[in-house]
């Protein structure tokens, strides 16, 4: 791209717009704002097309992520990462794979993280080196700044779909067998609150947001999320986003806080998008007082581990180990357990959280439904499930 033409184009879009208008604008009004500008500079192609072929490539350098935003227009792309002076990868369902796409030198890969960062209305420079936002059209963006990233900058995207993918369009793509997506559907209709486990990147939030979108249409969901990704195909879903502390270390909002905001809202199901910390105390007792059928996602690597997890985040905050255990059987039995394979990203297990025979034992998890069937809990599961349809 001619800088030269970048640097016009940007000082007439900053002189026909009022401040503060461009943040959050749709990215087809604002390529018909650089359309103007091009041609108020005297800078526009003659031809209609290459008029519409500039003005979206300066869409890109101006408003979108520049050389990257291709990437993250492809909807098989789930993430894009920039390992400084290391190249461009991208995950399109089977791990990352290096890109073609080049950004330039470190000092372009920093100015375009600190557009994106200031577009988002956050800070990143020397004195805040990092920072996680949600750019306009719903990608979550991290990045990092040299000299905290020893060979960076480093910057993360992942993207967001406005659409959760259906129960069978994930069954056509082997994430679930047809038998467990019949099992997962009985378990949201019955209200059944479940946690959706697995490593980073193995489609939790898909799988939660599909599930969320069988939740009956008349009620009403409330998620709460650090950055808003869940976009359940409900009519009546609400997000409440964390909000990080400002420049004088005032003003953060954490999740533990939206939760209890969220039991005041006439909440028919609560959904943490992603159990990080002392939020998963306020989540287990809004179960335990009636708001059946919640969800929320955890990182795990084995659906096993799944309660030694939550004591990890649930013990520092105050909750003891016996009043946690109980109120996990109690309000939170189902797990449903992601991974990553050579055949992409698959539901690995149903399982059920359960009372060991001796209190030393604490906690165990047994396996309900695998994609060969039926497990040892089976007969446990039906029997909730069965008790909630009665």
């Amino acid at each position: 791209m001619n800088l030269d033409l970048l640097h016009r184009v940007r000082r007439q879009l900053a002189a026909q717009t009022k401040p503060g208008a461009a943040r959050g604008r749709a990215r087809g009004s604002a390529k018909a704002d650089i359309v103007r500008a091009l041609r108020a500079a005297g800078a526009a192609p003659p031809d209609q097309s290459s008029l519409l072929q500039l003005s979206a490539a300066l869409s890109d350098d101006l408003i979108g992520a520049g050389p990257l935003q291709p990437l993250l227009d492809d909807p098989r792309v789930t993430d894009v990462v920039v390992n400084g002076a290391g190249g461009v990868w991208v995950d399109r369902g089977a791990g990352l794979r290096p890109s073609e796409v080049r950004i330039g030198h470190a000092e372009a890969i920093r100015s375009l993280a600190c557009r994106l960062a200031a577009a988002a209305g956050r800070r990143l420079d020397a004195g805040s080196p990092y920072a996680d936002v949600r750019l306009p059209d719903g990608t979550r963006f991290h990045a990092v700044l040299s000299p905290i990233a020893a060979s960076g900058p480093y910057l993360s995207f992942r993207t967001h779909r406005s659409r959760a993918f259906t129960l069978t369009q994930l069954v056509e793509a082997d994430t679930l067998t047809a038998d467990m997506a019949d099992l997962l559907l009985r378990i949201v209709k019955a209200r059944l609150a479940f946690v959706v486990t697995g490593g980073t990147g193995t489609g939790k939030t898909t799988l939660l947001a599909s599930l969320l979108s069988h939740a009956p249409k008349e009620e009403r969901i409330v998620i709460v999320e650090d950055a808003a990704e869940l976009a359940p195909d409900h009519p009546h879903t609400l997000t409440l986003e964390s909000r990080p502390a400002n420049i004088e270390g005032a003003g953060a909002v954490d999740l533990a806080a939206l939760v209890r905001q969220s039991l005041r809202m006439r909440p028919d199901r609560i959904v943490v998008g992603e159990c990080r910390g002392a939020e998963v105390i306020e989540l287990l007792g809004a179960l335990n007082t009636g708001h059946e059928g919640g969800a929320g996602t955890l990182h795990c690597n084995a659906a096993a581990d799944a309660p030694a997890r939550l004591e990890a985040l649930a013990l520092p905050h105050g909750l003891p180990r016996d009043g946690l255990h109980a109120q996990l059987v109690a309000a939170l039995r189902v797990i449903i357990h992601l991974r990553r394979t050579g055949a992409g990203r698959q539901v690995a297990e149903i399982a059920l959280i359960e009372t060991g025979r001796t209190r030393a034992e604490g906690l165990t998890v047994s396996t309900a439904w695998t994609r060969h069937g039926p497990g040892p809990s089976a007969g446990i599961l039906e029997r909730l499930l069965r008790e909630r349809t009665a």
